[in-house]
């Protein structure tokens, strides 16, 4: 039978999906500017002790910042036309679905009402085209859900793109070796005077106006 009823809004869900890679992908940048780190610092040491050959690190010169993609999602202006766009693709598909099964419903409910005056031959036929209905309707329920969430994870790869092009030239004068956007389980302790949230959402919102 159909499902009592089709979720409008999941748009968490598919972002949280799309943007995986990406938090991924940084989060193992950070491991390593970690472990670049300990080289660093190691070689140093090497070169204090009397090895030559090593060049020493230059203390200040590996630097690291951040971003908060919570507060990116919500005053970044291209990532939330793109979320609003997702959302009435997913309430589009949501009325599609409804209405076809208003219709099945309808189909379900005459059947019953008119079954004791049906012959055999007619209350099979009514039977298989109800089968059929739910058949299709289960076929525009998957093939909707697909489109959705192809749509999602390339909107929301112009999202990440987005931001990388920018951190580009943003960098340019900035000398930061890495920037992250990291989760609460792998982070313990961020210092807010590296947090560039706030010069990355005027730049950001400054880019797209000018497209």
């Amino acid at each position: 039978m159909f499902r009592k009823e089709y979720p409008l809004n999941r748009f968490k869900q598919l972002q949280t999906a799309a943007m995986k890679n990406f938090t991924t992908g940084l989060n193992i940048a950070l491991v390593l500017a970690v472990a670049v780190l300990f080289y660093l610092q190691f070689s140093n040491k090497k070169t204090s002790a009397g090895t030559s050959s090593a060049v020493a690190a230059t203390p200040g010169s590996f630097k690291i910042a951040y971003f908060e993609m919570d507060s990116i999602e919500n005053h970044y202006d291209y990532f939330k036309e793109v979320r609003n766009i997702l959302r009435a693709k997913d309430q589009d598909n949501g009325r599609q679905l409804g209405e076809m099964k208003n219709t099945f419903v309808a189909k379900y409910q005459e059947l019953q009402k008119n079954a004791q005056s049906m012959t055999q031959a007619e209350l099979a036929a009514k039977q298989q085209e109800l089968g059929q209905m739910e058949k299709t309707f289960q076929n525009k329920e998957q093939m909707l859900n697909q489109d959705l969430q192809n749509e999602s994870f390339k909107r929301l790869q112009e999202v990440k793109k987005r931001i990388e092009d920018y951190l580009k030239e943003y960098n340019k004068d900035k000398g930061y070796a890495y920037v992250f956007t990291g989760s609460p389980d792998l982070i313990y302790l961020k210092d807010t005077a590296y947090n560039i949230t706030s010069d990355l959402i005027l730049g950001l919102n400054a880019q797209a106006k000018k497209k």
